[in-house]
This record gives structure tokens, sequence and C-alpha cells, in this order.
């Protein structure tokens, strides 16, 4: 009875299939086929992108800083396809860094989403949040790690292929090996780090209000410590010390008699990067207010307690705190050693590129900002094809006339030509040559003219505006990439025929500031024109609204400079 109402089920089952109609029985087919596809996929260890059905060539780019966000704005979406990769999908406006630390600004306010770049310019365009954590150059894939986890193993690990990569992922903050400075310090490159500062520092003085509390254990929470005399951790200190005494004063008066704020700089002096003018009035002005300014001093261990420093005249001194700051300069990221060994420069600290940005000892890769730094081609290396190229008669000799049919390109493939001539007064390259138009200069001759040349190269600065320069650049190589390659309009190839497709890159500082507190900021700009005062920092207002990346944060950065005119700053631990 069993075997024959199993046979009965069968039948009935089989009928009903016959009966059905045939676009039905197709659907069911496509649902399971691809319910056993989105299974199988989702078994995958490794998520393998290939999107190259457009037939434009594929540019990937690490990172949304400076480089990478002033890149994705210039490039032109419509003749590639254009690939992001970043853990954060904002561009960030680190100058005004310090000013969320002590609620000048709000966070939101210096953030640009990646998406909004792009969202009007049309073309293809894919972002995804997660970090590369490998390239290889040898079949032009990069391997990538989302946040959260999107497969079964929940790694979120997938690799994408690219025609062109853009590196510029930054660099991480350098602790010098420091014990306990990870553990123990702050460091402020990143929104999280200026929001967790602002949290500590209201949590000190909190703490320091507290019952019961002696003297010395109130002074030790408000004690605020900053690590190196650059640009961010001055401007910090400043920014902190407006906080304390135009709003937290009013708010914690029992409080405000125990702060003490320390800039602690292993150089000499502080700000080394600005003239000695600017770097005498801000020790000048700290000292002025109070600000404890500890220069010569290195600190060799970070407990989380005490900060332990070393002077050759006081020898080694432990000091209480509450907060330490640490902003000593940069260090480089782990995948940038990893692809430096790949690349055969394993002993160097960044990316090695030349003038046109391109990562020596690979192809069709680029890296621009923090993470790399341009090696200037140095005249004595390619003296004798200098020689060979201007003598076009092969006479075994050069005279002034000669050089000034090459002299354009010389200054263009080697910058420290025209440099060396300014540093040393002279009006051009006929005084480098004694000024006689009937000389003629053998080989030896030449070189001994320009022996001293390369001592003018000099490597360009870790700072936002490089970076921002050097993703315009790039991204206008990019957009006349056809039209150069057929009308090159570069230099003269030293070794080689033709011409460079572009110009090389070339740096156009445009001046700096740095905010001392205040309302005052010393200004250098080119030209040597030097300032500081309250005039000063109305332009830096002005510069620093007008390089925002978009209205919105234009209107919200001002917008927040007058609610702190109005209201104060705001003290709340959130």
């Amino acid at each position: 009875m069993a075997s024959s109402g199993g046979l009965s089920l069968v039948r009935r089952a089989v009928e009903a299939v016959r009966r059905t109609p045939r676009w039905q029985k197709r659907l069911v087919f496509l649902t399971v086929g691809v319910g056993t596809v989105s299974y199988a996929c989702q078994d995958n260890r490794v998520l393998q992108i290939n999107e190259g059905s457009t037939g434009k060539k594929k540019v990937v780019i690490l990172g949304t800083g400076w480089a990478g966000a002033s890149f994705l704005r210039n490039i032109d979406t419509s003749l590639y396809d254009v690939h992001v990769v970043s853990p954060r999908n904002y561009f960030m406006f680190t100058p005004l860094l310090p000013s969320v630390t002590c609620g000048t600004v709000e966070p939101r306010s210096i953030v640009e989403p990646i998406r909004n770049i792009v969202r009007k310019r049309g073309g293809a365009f894919r972002f995804w949040e997660a970090e590369c954590f490998k390239i290889d150059p040898t079949i032009k894939k990069i391997h990538c790690r989302a946040r959260d986890g999107t497969n079964v193993d929940g790694n979120g690990e997938f690799v994408v292929d690219y025609d062109y990569l853009v590196v510029t992922v930054g660099a991480k903050s350098n602790t010098f090996n420091t014990p306990g400075v990870v553990e123990n310090c702050h460091f402020l490159k990143e929104v999280e780090d200026a929001q967790k500062i602002r949290k500590s520092v209201m949590k000190c003085f909190e703490k320091a209000s507290l019952p019961n509390l002696t003297e010395e254990e109130r002074k030790k929470n408000v004690h605020f410590v900053v690590i190196g005399g650059g640009p961010t951790g001055v401007e910090f200190a400043a920014e902190l010390h407006d906080f304390v005494n135009e709003d937290l004063a009013k708010l914690y008066p029992d409080v405000k008699k125990y702060v003490n704020i320390s800039v602690i700089e292993a150089g000499e002096h502080i700000l080394t990067m600005f003239d000695k003018r600017i770097t005498h009035f801000a020790e000048d002005k700290f000292k002025r207010e109070g600000i404890d300014l500890k220069t010569n001093f290195k600190v060799v261990k970070v407990s989380d307690k005490t900060i332990t420093m070393t002077n050759p005249a006081t020898g080694e001194i432990a000091v209480p705190y509450g907060l330490a700051v640490w902003s000593t300069g940069i260090g480089t990221r782990p995948i940038i050693m990893d692809f430096m060994k790949q690349v055969g420069q394993a002993t160097r600290r960044v990316l090695a590129t030349d003038e046109w940005l391109r990562v020596n000892g690979c192809d069709n890769v680029y890296a621009l900002g923090d993470c790399a730094t341009i090696t200037q081609r140095k005249v004595m290396e390619d003296v004798d094809a200098i020689f060979r190229v201007a003598d076009k008669d092969n006479s075994g000799t050069l005279s002034v006339k000669k050089i000034k049919h090459v002299l354009g390109d010389i200054y263009q493939r080697y910058p420290q030509v025209e440099l060396y001539l300014k540093t040393n007064q002279m009006k051009g390259f006929h005084d480098l040559l004694k000024d006689k138009e009937s000389e003629e200069l053998n080989i030896e001759e030449f070189k001994k003219a320009l022996a001293q040349v390369d001592s003018q190269v000099k490597m360009l600065p870790a700072t936002a505006q490089v970076a921002a320069q050097e993703g315009a650049y790039l991204a206008d190589c990019f957009n006349r990439m056809n039209t150069c390659e057929e009308n090159p309009e570069g230099p003269l190839r030293i070794r080689g025929a033709g011409r460079h497709r572009f110009k090389p890159f070339r740096y156009r500082h445009l001046g700096q500031f740095a905010p001392l507190g205040g309302e005052q900021t010393a200004a250098q700009l080119p030209g040597d024109w030097v300032h500081v005062g309250h005039s000063t920092q109305w332009l830096w207002y002005s510069v620093y609204a007008s390089k925002q990346f978009s209205w919105r944060t234009r209107m919200l950065v001002v917008t927040d400079w007058g609610r702190r005119f109005i209201f104060g700053r705001d003290s709340s631990s959130l």
C-alpha cells in the first residue's frame, strides 16, 4: 500500500509538470540557477572584480586624501572607468583638524563625501569603502579588504584589476618606536583622532573638578602635553590655549589655575620649516602666554601616568600628564613598505617616483602625496648625454650659442640648473660659462661648469599643498594622454629619441600659515613676504574658506567661525 501510494504521488507530480506552461518552467529553472550561482559566489573566499566591458581604460585610485581627491576632482570620467578604494568615503580638509579638537569647527564641516565630488560629472565611477593591503604590479591587481565582512568567512576580501593605478594612501604617524606612544598618546591624522582629543580634554577637566583630590592630582589631570613642534603640534597647542582661556576658564574657574600646556620639541626651535622671524615670534608668544616650551628634549618613554624625556643639560626626567598628543612627523604605511620590496625600493622610507609621478621600477603605477617623493634626475648623471644632444654637429665642443638651442629643455628636465643660477644671482646660463660667446668648451670643461648645480636638488615637503598640485597635474596628463601621444610637449629625451609626452611636474609654492592663537597668525608667502598679526588671521580665514572643496563645506566652516565668535566653543563631551 505504501509503495502504490508513493508511485501515485510521483505520477501526480509528473502530470502537474506536464500541464505547467512552458514560460513557468523556464522561470523555475532560472530561479534555481541564479540561487545556485549566488550560493556559489557567497562561498568564494575572495571575490574577483573585473569590469572591462566599456572598452575604456580602468583607473584605480587608492585613497581619498588631498592627492586622491584632487586627482578625482580633475580627471575626465568620460575617458576612463574610475574606481576608488579607500577606508573612508570622504575627503577631509586636514589643515582645520586642530580646530576640530577644541570645537572651533565641527567635524562634519571639514569633510566632503567622495560621491558628492563626482556626482554631477557623469562618466563611469565606482567607489568601495575598503582598505588595500597588497599591490601586485606584475599582474596589475590589488587585493582589498572591506571593514565589514561580506562573504561567508566575514573577511570581505576582493581583488580588483587595473590598467592604471594611482597610489595616494598617505602616511601614518611616526612614533620612532618609542615605548608606550601607541598605547597612551593621541594622534592627529584623522577626524576620529580630533574627536577623541576633544572628548579627552573635557574628561580631564571633569576629573580635575571632582572632590577629594589633592592639588598634585588636579595639576596632573589638566597637564596637556604636545610632543612635536611642527605646524600641527603648534597649532593644536595654540587652539587649546584659546579654548581654555576664552571658554573653559569661565566654566571651570576653580580648575583654571592648575592648567598647564607643554610643547616638547627634540630640536632647538619650533616651526623650523618657517622663516626664523616666525619661529622667534612664535616662541616668544608661547612664553608670554604661559605655554611651557621645552626644546632639545627627546621623549624616550610614555606610560599611562608619566612622560619620560631626556635633555643634555638636565638628563632624564619624568613628568605626570593628563593628555598627550603625539605629532612628530610621518611614517610609512605597511602596504607601501611591502610594495617597495616588490619594486626594488626596500631600503627607502617612501616610494620613489620620477618627475612624471611614475613609480620607479614598475609600469602604469603612479604615486602621489605623503606616500611618495620625486627623485629628481641629477645633471651630473646625464652630463655626457646632455653634451651630445647640444653638440649637434659632433664637433666635440660647445659654445653658448649651441647650448641656447637646448636651454629650455635643460631647464624643464633639470630645474636645479635654473634654481642654481637664481641662488647665485646669475642672469642666465651664459654667466655659468663666463659669458663668452666665442668660447668653446670640451666635455671636461662642461662638467666643471655644471659640477655644483646638483647641490640645489631638494625634496618636496609632505604637505597638503604639494599633494593637491600633484593630483591636479596627473589628472591633466591623463586627460590629454592621447593628444600628447601624437604631439609630445615635454622636454627632449636626453637618453633617447624624441620628446617626453608631458612636461615634468613642477611644484609652485603658494605660501604657508601658522595660526598662533589669540586671533594671530603667521604667514610666509612667496617673495620673502613674512607677516604676523591680526590682519594675517583674516587672510587665513579667507584662504582656508576659499580652499574648501564645496560651497556646502565652505558655508559650514564660515558658520562655525561665526558661531564661535558669538556663543563661544561648545564644552560638551560629545
